[in-house]
């Protein structure tokens, strides 16, 4: 038995229709493949159509499950809307929302234009907003029995973190609305939980916070108790119980799956501390020439 392994019985989402938001790549495609093998129909979303045609169809090849995907821009309700409305069309119901979508970037707070923290709050904050209330307006208009919604968020959400304030503030606010709707949704049967990983390696979003030799110099296994990264099917497997009927007594939690690394010292991004003020105007070079490529 590893950590790698799978941890629910094969049948464990039988039945469930599962929105991904963020579903094409990284976490939010690890996560969907799991809930497929267990069972569950999956609608993924992202702005990037190819990408999520690309994901979706991967992912049912190798589990033989049905995959659904939707371009969606979560900053955007009436794109939410017309997302939810597809996925009942296409499934006739939905039972869960994994709130996976987020942008982030790493800059001293002063260099970044209104227009950047804009960004991510409108990505992570806002489209977390927008997606929880359609679906839950949805959920309770139509008396659904039950439904779950799981929030992505991380650790520096209660410590902060310098150098990525924007990710931190918005995550803080999404924080704050697992732990509200918990409690306030709870008569109509919607259980509110969220997970906080620390750090779990995906190349797109590591590249762009980590580009060139960096993520060598500031290696994120040194700060973690258990000297190691998490692999993305531990994060699958707490995800997937977390949906799964196993936690229907599971209601505004904030489960961490960091290693102890908050722990150990908070705010995931604070040794950027150590960076001299000319390599972040090369920092900055290089993740322009990654997003343009």
């Amino acid at each position: 038995m590893s950590y790698t392994d799978k941890m629910l019985r094969d049948d464990a989402l039988q039945g469930k229709v599962i929105v991904v938001t963020g579903g094409g790549s990284g976490l939010g495609k690890a996560m969907t493949r799991y809930f497929l093998e267990l069972g569950a129909k999956v609608a993924i979303t992202s702005r990037d159509l190819e990408k999520l045609k690309n994901t979706a169809q991967e992912l049912e090849s190798e589990t033989n499950g049905t995959c659904l995907p939707l371009q969606c821009d979560v900053r955007h309700y009436d794109e939410v809307e017309n997302m939810l409305q597809e996925v009942l069309k296409a499934f006739g119901k939905v039972d869960v929302l994994l709130n996976n979508a987020a942008g982030n970037f790493i800059s001293p707070t002063e260099r970044l234009s209104a227009n950047a923290f804009d960004t991510v709050i409108d990505i992570v904050l806002k489209g977390t907003k927008n997606c929880t209330l359609a679906f839950g307006k949805h959920w309770i208009d139509t008396k659904q029995t039950s439904a779950t919604v799981l929030n992505i968020v991380t650790t520096y959400a209660w410590t902060g973190s310098a150098y990525v304030v924007p990710s931190a503030t918005a995550k803080a606010g999404v924080l704050a609305m697992t732990r509200s709707l918990a409690v306030e949704w709870a008569k109509y049967g919607i259980r509110t939980n969220a997970i906080a990983p620390g750090p779990f390696p995906t190349k797109g979003a590591w590249d762009r916070l980590l580009p060139g030799d960096l993520s060598e110099k500031f290696d994120m296994a040194k700060k973690v108790p258990l000297k190691r990264v998490g692999d993305h099917q531990e994060l699958a497997n707490l995800a997937a119980y977390l949906v799964s009927d196993f936690s229907a007594y599971v209601n505004g939690e904030v489960v961490v799956i960091d290693g102890g690394e908050w722990l150990k010292g908070a705010g995931q991004f604070n040794l950027l501390e150590a960076i001299p003020e000319e390599l972040w105007d090369q920092l900055e070079m290089m993740i322009k020439a990654k997003k343009k490529s």
